[in-house]
C-alpha cells in the first residue's frame, strides 16, 4: 500500500531530489550536493523534503512544502474535497489508514509543484533568524 504512495512520489519528483531513508522514514530531500547548508535543525542531514511513514494507526505523509506555500496546501484541501476524500491533516502531515483514502492524483500533483529551487527559496525565508 505505502508502495503506491511511492511510487507516485517517485513519478512525480522533481529534478535535483534524492530517496533515502530520513528519520527512520523514507524520505525525499534536497542533498547536500545541492543545498551545503543541510537541515537548520541538524546541518548533517539533507533538508526534507517529503517523508512516509507507517505507523500501527495508519500511513502519514509529512510534506514539508504545506508548511512553506499557502496555495500548495489550499490545492491539497480543494484536490481531497474534489475526491470527495476526508482530509486528516495537521500543519505539514497528511494521515491515511487505507491507499483509498487518499487521491494519488493530488500527491503526485503536491509533489511535482514544487522544483528543488523554489522549495529552498520557501525554506530560507521559514529559518528562525538566528539560525540563518
Amino acid at each position: 500500500m505505502i508502495s503506491a504512495v511511492r511510487s507516485v512520489i517517485l513519478q512525480n519528483l522533481p529534478e535535483g531530489y534524492e530517496e533515502g531513508i530520513q528519520y527512520k522514514m523514507i524520505g525525499y530531500y534536497v542533498p547536500h550536493t545541492v543545498y551545503p547548508a543541510g537541515y537548520h535543525c541538524d546541518s548533517k542531514e539533507p533538508l526534507p523534503f517529503i517523508a512516509l511513514a507507517v505507523t500501527k494507526s495508519g500511513m502519514s505523509l509529512y510534506a514539508f512544502c504545506l508548511y512553506l506555500d499557502e496555495k500548495v496546501t489550499q490545492k491539497v484541501m480543494e484536490g481531497f474535497s474534489e475526491a470527495g476524500k476526508k482530509l486528516d491533516k495537521g500543519k505539514g502531515c497528511l494521515r491515511f489508514k487505507r491507499l483509498s483514502d487518499i487521491p494519488l492524483n493530488v500527491i503526485g500533483e503536491m509533489v511535482a509543484s514544487m522544483p528543488v529551487d523554489l522549495f529552498i527559496a520557501g525554506y530560507e525565508q521559514q529559518i528562525p533568524r538566528k539560525k540563518k
